[in-house]
């Protein structure tokens, strides 16, 4: 996925009300940029921290600016965009170069399931069972060289993952896919410290059959591309 926009880099002095980001840019301008990130960013919002942010003249946006990565020491790079993964995966999966998810013939995105929920992609081909995937961005990292998700407490999150057990449960495949936005983890697991409820329904969706995969992604100031597959670590 190539960034619309080239991005430019830029000194973040705070994050607030969620989505809203004051930054100064090279030239000395403060600005304020919108974050398609609802979550916590925890250790990624630290004032003084070096960003990348995506301009746009869009006559109906309010901000012209977005923050879309965060750089860290050694050129590593964080993407904050939660929207990223689905895209970046979308483009993966009707490419068949997701390993453990080809050989389907539709991938479908936003399909409606279970109660009032939405599987982020429905991978079907007659004459197997349909296999649904769910997919969240892996931001947090707070050992070197491992991801950890989530970075907040998430209901949403932990109702994903029953909604998973139960389509693994009537027959379907049923994946809990995490997709690591960040260069510099080499390795994933779940962060039971911060919400020991979505670590609970996890541990129940794999007994009921959920499978894991971890992907990387390849991420620079120009795009953001799926990477290698990383091993899971259960947590301890």
């Amino acid at each position: 996925m190539h960034f619309v926009t080239p991005l430019i880099p830029a000194t973040l002095l705070r994050r607030y009300k969620r989505f809203l980001a004051d930054c100064r840019l090279e030239d000395g301008r403060e600005i304020t940029a919108h974050i398609a990130n609802p979550g916590s960013m925890l250790g990624l919002k630290d004032d003084g921290q070096k960003i990348w942010l995506e301009p746009n003249d869009d006559p109906k946006r309010k901000l012209k600016y977005a923050w879309r990565l965060v750089e860290h020491p050694g050129g590593h790079f964080t993407g904050v965009d939660t929207a990223v993964p689905n895209r970046v995966l979308k483009a993966a999966l009707m490419a068949g170069e997701v390993a453990g998810l080809t050989g389907y013939d539709l991938v479908r995105p936003e399909v409606k399931y279970g109660e009032n929920s939405r599987i982020d992609f429905l991978l079907t081909k007659a004459g197997q069972p349909d296999c649904y995937v769910e997919v969240k961005s892996v931001t947090l990292s707070r050992q070197e060289g491992l991801g950890e998700f989530p970075d907040s407490v998430t209901a949403r999150g932990t109702k994903h993952l029953g909604e998973l057990a139960k389509m693994a449960q009537d027959g379907h495949r049923a994946v809990m896919l995490y997709l690591v936005q960040r260069t510099d983890c080499s390795r994933v697991t779940l962060a039971t410290d911060i919400d020991p409820t979505y670590a609970a329904a996890f541990a129940s969706a794999r007994s009921a059959g959920v499978e894991v995969l971890c992907y990387c992604c390849d991420i620079t100031p120009e795009e953001i591309t799926l990477g290698c597959a990383l091993p899971f670590h259960d947590p301890e």
